[in-house]
């Protein structure tokens, strides 16, 4: 008998578990497998031709008699054998799916792109035969002779073919080719573990292909021209992607078209690429149609703080790009940056894109993730090869740890945190623009007579210790002594006033929606300035509360604490200060513990004996002159 899938033996059963790679492409999603395969259909564009390359999803359903070899898989399968939870659960799920009359599938489909050469070759050497590479190579990929051309192109680490197969319940996908000589054929792979099968133990890969003996010790495997069902067909020349027994989640065709918008939206305002997913057309003439509707994205600027497409696009299409220039140590590379200032904007992304046209990520700027700004990098020729060397092996972000030479990494990380800072720039000049300081109340005064006081309230608490030439040096103590408080009389009476008389300290406000605390019923109140003491010294800045006179929060033994900005006028901005953006580190005094910060609120601050102390770490960026109001929570 002539089997369908062949597989290699070997000696005895050495590794039991799945590819883990398997599992990385499954956690990446729709994204991840829309992705690859659109990434690879770019790939392999025909240079001769200015067209774009035209890529064809389809989801639908096919009778398992169809799916070529299908038995063949379904023996293997039941001969698995699980060694631990994972891989028992594994072919538990396997076992459960394969029993469907019906399956799901996903098909990609390109054209006005090369397709694989050299089919007719089968199991060949020559770098030529790119369906050899593809077909027969695990963490291979083929590359082009052209040095720009392969800089430009998407796959570097050739692990993305199995992308495919972590989307199908039984890890299997096949792949029709057709040439340019009109040459059709079909190949496919399946990942499962290594196993025995009719007491023989074979390797975990199993490949769709004819084999063919050499002579009594060699073998070599040729692929099957394509006479197979109709969802199965690649008639004209490129390559076409199949996968059966689609998981459930894979199955969503709005996902599916934001995938594309999200990674190749510029690919596609530049007309180098056109999706037909289900017969929705996405193209530079209809992509604003998905991207700027309810329908796919929420269209409420504010509220963009997960998804960033409809911004990277309206950035793009209305900002004049500004050459931005990064060096890695040894070498300057040159990006065109599009960049927009909205104080409407909630959380500062840029998108990394290759010459391609693919998003690398979404990447945050240290310090300035909630600073309100847009941007999209955008890489050169000369760059593209650069950031193709960073890019991790799902292509989702520029990282260095991959890189093996330690100069090279020492290099790649240099140029990461160099992005950062001249972005950095970018912005704070934005910010500075935008937000002019004419006109605002100098506080300088009133922060020297609060550290001024400060000074004096540590200096009476603590010791002096001289030293030579007639300098002091004062030792900060943690628990520095109260003064005896002296029972205030009420005018004319002679007898103690009664507290409840007393001007109140804090006054209670009306709750903060902060989605972290449902469930939580806490009471806000706002700090009297004469209950703060504020004092900045260098890059540290210290704060204490004495709620010692306040009946309301004396008695508690914790609190959180959050600040508004007030302008000169004494307006107050609730959203102007970020506390994770300006302060490096908050030190809660009391315990000597770094404080937990949720959305922008210092959390689970100790009071002892009525009094609360932080001390923070300020980032250089910081504007020391910044008046604010606390709020207590308890």
């Amino acid at each position: 008998m002539n089997h369908l899938w062949q597989f290699s033996p070997i000696p005895n059963i050495e590794e039991s578990n799945f590819n883990k790679i398997l599992e990385k492409f499954y956690n990446l999603g729709i994204a991840g497998l829309v992705r690859e395969n659109t990434q690879n259909s770019l790939d392999g564009r025909l240079h001769s031709s200015n067209e774009p390359v035209v890529l064809t999803i389809k989801t639908g359903n096919i009778k398992k008699e169809f799916i070529p070899g299908i038995d063949e898989v379904k023996k293997r399968v039941s001969s698995l054998k699980g060694h631990n939870h994972y891989t028992k659960e594994t072919i538990e799920h396997m076992k459960n799916k394969m029993n469907q009359d019906e399956v799901a599938y996903i098909s990609f489909e390109d054209s006005n792109t090369r397709g694989l050469k050299g089919a007719k070759n089968g199991q060949s050497e020559s770098k030529e035969d790119t369906w050899a590479i593809y077909a027969y190579n695990k963490g291979v990929h083929s590359e082009e002779e052209d040095e720009a051309i392969e800089n430009s192109r998407g796959g570097s680490h050739g692990v993305g073919k199995i992308a495919s197969n972590a989307a199908s319940d039984l890890h299997l996908m096949y792949f029709a080719n057709c040439d340019e000589e009109g040459n059709q054929h079909l190949g496919g792979t399946v990942q499962l573990i290594e196993h025995k099968y009719n007491e023989q133990s074979y390797r975990s890969s199993g490949y769709f292909t004819d084999i063919k003996y050499i002579d009594t010790n060699k073998t070599k495997f040729y692929p099957f021209e394509n006479t197979f069902h109709e969802v199965f067909e690649k008639k004209t020349r490129g390559l076409k992607i199949i996968i059966p027994f689609l998981r459930e989640q894979f199955n969503d065709e709005k996902e599916i078209i934001k995938s594309i918008c999200d990674s190749f939206f510029i690919s596609i305002l530049e007309k180098k690429l056109v999706v037909i997913v289900n017969g929705k057309e996405i193209s530079s003439e209809t992509i604003k149609d998905y991207v700027f509707t309810e329908k796919y994205y929420n269209q409420n600027l504010e509220e963009m703080k997960h998804e960033f497409t409809p911004l990277y696009l309206e950035t793009y299409l209305n900002q004049e790009p500004v050459p931005l220039k990064i060096s890695n140590g040894v070498n300057d590379f040159t990006f065109n940056l599009y960049f927009r200032y909205d104080e409407r904007i909630p959380k500062g992304r840029v998108a990394i894109v290759r010459t391609i046209g693919m998003k690398i990520e979404d990447k945050k700027i240290k310090n300035n993730a909630n600073k309100p700004f847009n941007a999209v990098l955008v890489a050169g020729k000369n760059e593209d090869g650069y950031l193709k060397s960073l890019e991790n092996e799902s292509h989702t972000e520029l990282a260095f740890d991959h890189i093996k030479d330690q100069q090279l990494q020492k290099n790649a990380k240099k140029f990461i945190n160099n992005l950062s800072k001249e972005i950095t720039k970018v912005i704070e000049e934005s910010i500075k623009k935008n937000n002019p300081t004419d006109g605002l109340i100098n506080t300088k005064d009133i922060l020297y007579l609060v550290e001024n006081q400060f000074k004096q309230d540590l200096a009476s608490a603590m010791a002096t210790v001289k030293i030579n030439k007639g300098k002091s040096v004062v030792k900060v103590a943690i628990d520095p002594p109260k003064k005896k408080k002296k029972d205030k009389k009420s005018p004319g009476t002679g007898k103690p006033k009664n507290p409840d008389d007393e001007p109140k300290r804090i006054r209670k406000v009306k709750p903060k929606g902060d989605p972290s605390d449902e469930g939580e019923k806490k009471t806000r109140y706002s700090a009297h300035p004469d209950i703060v003491e504020r004092l900045l010294i260098g890059e540290k800045e210290f704060v204490k509360f004495d709620f010692t006179s306040s009946k309301e929060i004396s008695n508690e033994k914790s609190c959180n604490i959050s600040l508004a900005v007030v302008d000169g006028m004494g307006a107050e901005y609730s959203n102007e200060f970020n506390v994770v953006d300006n302060y490096r580190c908050v030190i809660d005094r009391t315990t000597g513990k770094q404080c937990k910060i949720e959305n922008n609120v210092i959390k689970d601050v100790e009071i002892d004996q009525g009094v609360a102390q932080l001390q923070l770490e300020l980032n250089n960026s910081v504007n020391n002159a910044l008046k604010f109001v606390y709020y207590i929570e308890v």
